[in-house]
């Protein structure tokens, strides 16, 4: 979503003959999705989309130029239109593996060469007196009866086929809104293709790949705005954002992985960076209805709504132990400074017998991560309340470091819980 959705819509509208709708409405809704599409792709320097429109755009307008814009009967109009439909495919699977870098001009020379050849390419081969050296075009891969339902030559089905595949791959994988917007886009542009390439379907199921594609621009926007590059969580505008639409009763966690400055210092910043992820993979699938947003270096919160803390804090405690239980290896290189560099010029030893010195070993660490974790209620209905409540979980955070850390502290007004292991116990203050 909604990528999905847009392709839907487009498919109902097609389905339903478009006889409510005018070419120049369905001219003007292209052009305005391609038109925005790039602005947007330019503005947040998604060099992938800018390209995947002008492929687009080109090959649909190639295939316009060589048809006549009537029909693909004529030798030049159906070799552009089987050439453009293996093309398409292709350089969208291809712009997929690519990452952006930016408009800058040496950055967009090679994809823009690789495009302009490409077009040359097309041009060439739908000439009219060419058109004998494109049979292979038509090369019958299987049965032609079990795709008669199409107007794709085999060979560009089967180019659809694994382009649409792999990128559903890597949507898979990786979960970014541009993998789904490629993916939805060049399904839009295989129905585009289905129905002829040319016509007040096609027109709009091109527009629609456009829209798609701006709405990736848009998603992966929002994404890097409302979720937190490293971990994948949540980040603090999405938390304060959750703070304003929360409902009595609720609590609130504060969560901090202890001796984080030291491990980092110790490991280095890499293995500390795996140690957020792990570390945020585990407030991720915290149970209890709570959810986890990263609010700064090591420091992340947690959300529940329609409970206590006393409640929270059972979830709270079962979410400490699976992070202290989870143990990682860490490789680290042997101390090179250590070591000795060659003979040691003040003793006269002669350079035949000096001996080659090992590499460096490489030992594997096995280290457990702990956390400290607060966690407070709302008391009343009032909207303040909820600076008092994280300002409270902050305070019983504190208490838990105070204590001895790897511990979950409750505070419920005047009284603190502390959960230690499976151990509980209240505590005055």
């Amino acid at each position: 979503l909604p990528e999905g959705v847009l392709l839907l819509a487009a498919a109902v509208l097609v389905h339903s003959g478009l006889r409510a709708v005018t070419t120049p409405f369905l001219d003007s809704y292209y052009a305005a999705c391609f038109g925005a599409g790039v602005v947007l792709a330019w503005r947040f320097h998604s060099t992938r989309v800018a390209l995947a429109l002008a492929t687009l755009f080109l090959g649909e307008r190639a295939i316009l130029f060589f048809s006549g814009g009537h029909s693909l009967s004529g030798s030049s109009g159906y070799t552009a239109f089987a050439l453009i439909a293996i093309l398409l495919p292709l350089n969208f699977l291809v712009l997929s593996f690519i990452a952006d870098q930016g408009f800058a001009a040496n950055a967009l020379a090679s994809r823009v060469s690789f495009l302009f050849l490409q077009s040359v390419v097309v041009a060439a081969m739908c000439r009219p007196s060419y058109y004998g050296g494109m049979r292979f075009l038509d090369v019958a891969l299987i049965n032609s009866r079990w795709v008669a339902w199409t107007r794709l030559p085999q060979m560009a089905l089967l180019a659809f086929v694994v382009a649409l595949t792999a990128l559903a791959f890597r949507f898979v994988c990786y979960h970014k809104p541009v993998e789904s917007g490629f993916f939805w886009s060049l399904s839009c542009t295989a129905l585009a293709f289905h129905s002829g390439a040319i016509g007040k379907a096609a027109t709009m199921y091109l527009g629609t790949a456009a829209l798609i594609l701006l709405a990736s621009v848009v998603e992966t926007s929002y994404a890097m705005a409302y979720y937190d590059e490293l971990t994948g969580v949540p980040a603090r505008r999405a938390f304060n954002e959750a703070l304003l639409a929360l409902d009595f009763p609720y609590a609130i966690a504060v969560v901090d992985i202890d001796h984080f400055k030291s491990f980092n210092d110790t490991y280095g910043h890499e293995t500390g960076d795996h140690v957020l992820r792990l570390v945020a993979a585990r407030l991720a699938r915290v149970s209890g209805g709570g959810k986890a947003y990263r609010c700064g270096g090591e420091e992340f919160s947690i959300i529940f709504s329609g409970v206590s803390s006393s409640e929270a804090a059972t979830h709270l405690e079962s979410l400490r132990r699976s992070i202290e239980h989870s143990p990682f290896k860490v490789r680290a290189q042997g101390e090179r400074r250590s070591a000795p560099r060659g003979p040691d010029r003040r003793q006269r030893v002669s350079r035949k017998k000096t001996q080659r010195l090992a590499p460096a070993e490489t030992i594997n660490y096995e280290v457990t991560v702990t956390v400290s974790i607060g966690v407070a209620e709302s008391i009343t209905h009032d909207d303040g309340d909820v600076k008092q409540v994280i300002q409270a979980a902050d305070e019983a955070l504190y208490r838990a470091k105070r204590a001895g850390r790897n511990r979950v502290e409750v505070s419920t007004g005047a009284i603190s819980k502390q959960y230690i292991g499976k151990s509980k116990k209240a505590v005055s203050h």
